[in-house]
C-alpha cells in the first residue's frame, strides 16, 4: 500500500490526484496540505472525507508517506526541507522554479529520492525523446519553433513543459538552451539566424495543455505535438511516479526514469 500526502490539495492538479488515488486499490491518502490561511483548511479533502486539509506537515510526522507536490515554487521550497528531514520520498510537478530553487531541490535529493518533472504525462515524455532524436537527425538545416497554450489562469510562461522541449531540442542540436533561445518576436526582428529556437506562449480559456514543435526547412516542415484533454493524464502519471520513487535510493529522477525511456 502506497501512502500519499498531497500538497496543493485544493488546486486543479491536487484535486485530480486525490480523485485518482481514491480509485486505486494500492493507494491510501494520509494527508492533504494547503497554504496557511487557505479557506479550505479544516475541511474534508476531495475524495477523502476522513482526511482534513491542514497546513502542517509536521502533524504527519512518523507516517511513511510519499509527498506529491503540485503547488507553487514558494510552497515547494517551504515544504521541501520538512520532507527532507522526515525522509519522505517526493514526486514534484511544480513548474516555474528559479535556478536557485532548482539547485535546492537537487541538493535535497542527496538525502531523499525525488521524481521531478515539468510534465507527468506519458505522451509528453515520449515527445521529449522524439524531439531530441529529431533535432539530432535534422540538425541546423531545420529551424525549430515551439509554441504552447494553457488556460488563462496559468501563472508562469512559458510552461515548464515548453522549457523541457527547448532542452530536448537544444541537446539534440548541440545548442545552449540558456543562450540560443528567443521568446516571441516583435517589430523589425531581422532575418532568422541559424541555430535559434523560438518559443511562444499563448493563454486563454480553459485549455489544459497543448504543445507543438515545428522543424521547418526549405520545402518542408515536420510538426510534433501533444494535446491534453484531462488533468487525469497528469494525475495518473504522478501516481505512477509515486510507485516508482517509493523505497528508491536518494537521487533526482525524472519521468523518463519512471517510464524507462
Amino acid at each position: 500500500m502506497f501512502q500519499i500526502i498531497v500538497t496543493g490539495a485544493c488546486g486543479r492538479m491536487g484535486r485530480a490526484i486525490l480523485s485518482c488515488a481514491a480509485q486505486e486499490k494500492d493507494f491510501e491518502i494520509i494527508g492533504a496540505l494547503e497554504a496557511p490561511g487557505h479557506p479550505e483548511l479544516g475541511k474534508p479533502a476531495t475524495a477523502a472525507p476522513s482526511i482534513f486539509i491542514t497546513d502542517n506537515l509536521s502533524a504527519l510526522k512518523g507516517r511513511k508517506g510519499i509527498l506529491i507536490d503540485f503547488s507553487s515554487p514558494f510552497a515547494t521550497m517551504q515544504i521541501l526541507p520538512q520532507a527532507r528531514e522526515a525522509g519522505m520520498p517526493c514526486v514534484i510537478g511544480t513548474t516555474g522554479l528559479a535556478q536557485e530553487q532548482a539547485a535546492k531541490l537537487k541538493d535535497a535529493a542527496r538525502d531523499i529520492p525525488i521524481v521531478f518533472s515539468s510534465n507527468m504525462s506519458v505522451g509528453v515524455n515520449l515527445l521529449f525523446k522524439l524531439v531530441e532524436e529529431a533535432a539530432r537527425t535534422l540538425g541546423s538545416a531545420y529551424d525549430v519553433e515551439i509554441f504552447e497554450m494553457h488556460h488563462r489562469f496559468k501563472k508562469d510562461a512559458p510552461s515548464g513543459t515548453a522549457k523541457s522541449l527547448v532542452e530536448a531540442a537544444a541537446k539534440g542540436m548541440g545548442l545552449d538552451p540558456s543562450r540560443d533561445v528567443v521568446h516571441g518576436r516583435n517589430g523589425i526582428a531581422g532575418e532568422r539566424p541559424i541555430g535559434q529556437i523560438g518559443v511562444h506562449a499563448l493563454r486563454g480559456g480553459d485549455v489544459i495543455g497543448e504543445h507543438n514543435v515545428i522543424f521547418a526547412s526549405i520545402g518542408e516542415r515536420i510538426e510534433m505535438g501533444h494535446r491534453c484533454h484531462s488533468r487525469e493524464t497528469f494525475a495518473r502519471g504522478a501516481l505512477r511516479a509515486a510507485r516508482f520513487v517509493y523505497e528508491r535510493a536518494p537521487g533526482l529522477y525524472t519521468m523518463r526514469d519512471v517510464l524507462g525511456l
